[in-house]
């Protein structure tokens, strides 16, 4: 089955929330859900502020999520990823981090970071694999980044995107329609 990653819509809401909880409460043992006071109103704290959130689509059903929130001018910060249990290892999480390095790219970023705890393995390998390298830790986190490249040095990631052709992402469009794919 294929899989859309399209911009984050209002009818989102519940089931991004309950994604994101769910692998949190997966790698904690447990979940405080007041600590994530931004997953009440996703589309207050990201897209209303000018940041991105997208979600992975596969037959009706939200299987991942991501988002990317400015630091500064430059840099933009990669946050909320998360991927069903489910469909952990078929690419997803890489498709979703190669699409918010594409909108980071467009508006001009030159970095984009991540931070992930140090026993969140699966993660740090994503990040690892996407190209990312550590730069910092303390004693709860690392922290990842990489530089983006211009235009014209994309033939590298050309190659990867054509590894992922049976992922598809929805080219926002007027009018909130997300049936034209790129």
């Amino acid at each position: 089955m294929s899989v859309i990653i399209r911009p984050f819509a209002p009818r989102d809401q519940l089931a991004a929330r309950r994604l994101i909880l769910n692998g949190l409460g997966e790698h904690f043992g447990w979940i405080d859900e007041t600590r994530n006071p931004d997953l009440d109103d996703i589309d207050a704290h990201y897209i209303r502020r000018g940041n991105a959130f997208v979600v992975a689509e596969s037959g009706g059903e939200i299987v991942g999520t991501g988002g990317l929130i400015a630091v500064d001018a430059r840099t933009a910060r990669i946050v909320r990823m998360s991927v069903s249990r489910a469909q952990r290892r078929n690419g997803i999480g890489r498709a979703l981090v190669t699409h918010l390095l594409g909108s980071a790219r467009q508006r001009g970023c030159a970095r984009v970071i991540v931070f992930t705890e140090h026993n969140w393995d699966a993660a740090i390998n994503l990040y690892s694999n996407c190209g990312f390298a550590e730069y910092a830790r303390d004693q709860v986190d690392i922290y990842f980044a990489v530089a983006l490249i211009r235009h014209s040095e994309r033939s590298e990631e050309s190659h990867s995107l054509q590894k992922h052709a049976r992922f598809f992402v929805a080219k926002p469009a007027p009018q909130n329609d997300n049936s034209t794919l790129q």
